[in-house]
């Protein structure tokens, strides 16, 4: 074969697997885990009667993101009392179901606050497999063509308190998950062929059972979290970055022997995905006096608190590079485009950027509007998502730019997926996928 026509082979295939690769969602923001898509042609304009490939009727009541698998586009949903719990797949290219499982009922309600519902975590697919939880409820894996059962688990309790939240991830042959509830407290990895437990680890930090004032804490929230965990490579090694009440931590993922941690008390029920670049580890620390902390991780047995003073001794090499308590996220996730680094405030819109080695602040412009969903970085813009059904598009650059703003009939709480140039958008009611 000539030299220009293997070159042309060559660049035909690798175009091939990077088109397959787009077409995946694989787990709660993305290929990446960091809300980043390298999709190109992404709408920048919608409405109801403009940009609407189609729109499906989801039932039941759920935040739990899309994940997108080939043609399939899976979800988990639930009965608003979260007595029947439920799985659905939704073809890609037609809108149209493929499965509508109902998967467990359960046997008594348990409380939950208005802001969150009993299927609020999102689903990790691969080829064949769709791993799905709902918490203490039921945690099981799907067979994606079939919509069989290949294994459940119902012994994992906890009390979540105001409703699960964190999401699963897979790690090489795990199924790696947070629980963080009023009683019990602990990252566990289960087998994902057999959905046995292979490592479970205890939260190291003492809670004390007291507030932030001092005072006897009765209640849950203060040990309360619902931040999905994070696998990164810092330094050549794979890292578990897991987000529990008052504390974040570092874990082996293979073995789930604690690393570091980093204590941070005044604030609880962390919600985001941890965000790793240029070496440092970057989260929010949730409700109450919520922090965004950017974090350089420590060898082996350091312990920090969140105000960087050492514990264990004076040369640890963990620290606080640097925080920011103003217009911090508390639900959404952060973005990294770069050297910049984007966050969206819940209540009011506020959207910050921040140099992201130095903490310095950029800009800070109100979008409004009240936001759960975690923010989409693509093509250089940034699209975030209300409540009330607005979606404000920015350009991710040092000067605040808002390139578009568009509306749907619902609201979302879900974060957006991406399939080729096509956005999946589900609101409280619908499924769209929306594509110029």
């Amino acid at each position: 074969m000539k030299p220009q026509f293997l070159a042309i082979g060559v660049i035909a295939f690798l175009a091939t697997r990077f088109e397959l690769a787009a077409d995946q969602w694989p787990q709660f923001r993305g290929p990446r885990g960091d809300g980043s898509s390298d999709a190109r042609g992404l709408p920048l304009t919608w409405s109801e009667t403009n940009h609407i490939k189609w729109k499906t009727p989801i039932h039941g009541r759920a935040w739990s993101s899309p994940v997108i698998w080939d043609r399939q586009v899976w979800l988990t949903t639930a009965t608003e009392d979260g007595l029947q719990l439920f799985a659905i797949c939704i073809d890609r290219d037609t809108g149209n179901a493929v499965h509508d499982l109902k998967l467990f009922d359960v046997a008594r309600q348990t409380d939950i606050r208005k802001y969150n519902t009993y299927a609020s975590p999102t689903p990790v697919i691969e080829p064949g497999r769709l791993y799905v939880t709902f918490g203490a409820a039921a945690t099981a894996c799907l067979d994606t063509k079939t919509g069989g059962v290949l294994w459940a688990r119902r012994d994992l309790e906890c009390n979540h308190y105001r409703g699960p939240g964190s999401s699963p991830i897979l790690f090489e042959d795990l199924l790696i998950m947070n629980f963080d509830g009023s009683d019990h407290h602990f990252v566990i990895a289960l087998n994902k062929e057999t959905g046995k437990t292979a490592w479970r680890k205890e939260r190291s930090i003492d809670y004390k059972d007291l507030d932030a004032n001092g005072k006897p804490q009765t209640e849950g929230d203060l040990r309360k979290a619902f931040s999905t965990p994070h696998v990164a490579t810092l330094e050549g090694t794979p890292m578990l970055l897991s987000q529990g009440a008052k504390a974040a931590y570092g874990y082996d993922p293979r073995t789930g022997t604690e690393l570091w941690r980093v204590e941070e008390r005044t604030s609880h029920s962390a919600a985001g995905r941890p965000l790793v670049g240029h070496g440092l580890v970057f989260l929010t620390t949730g409700f109450s006096k919520g922090e965004l902390l950017a974090i350089r991780p420590g060898r082996n047995g350091e312990v920090i608190d969140a105000r960087g003073d050492a514990v264990s001794d004076a040369n640890t090499r963990l620290a606080i590079a640097w925080k920011s308590r103003r217009n911090v996220p508390r639900k959404p996730s952060l973005i990294l485009s770069g050297d910049l680094l984007f966050g969206v405030e819940d209540d009011g819109g506020m959207a910050s950027c921040y140099e992201a080695k130095t903490g310095a602040e950029v800009w800070r412009e109100r979008l409004g509007g009240n936001y759960t969903a975690s923010p989409l970085l693509a093509a250089g813009r940034i699209y975030c998502l209300s409540e009330e059904g607005k979606a404000v598009v920015i350009e991710a650059g040092r000067a605040f730019r808002k390139v578009a703003e568009n509306s749907l009939a619902d609201g979302c709480k879900a974060s957006p997926a991406v399939s080729g140039n096509a956005l999946f958008v589900r609101t409280f009611t619908h499924l769209y996928r929306i594509e110029e």
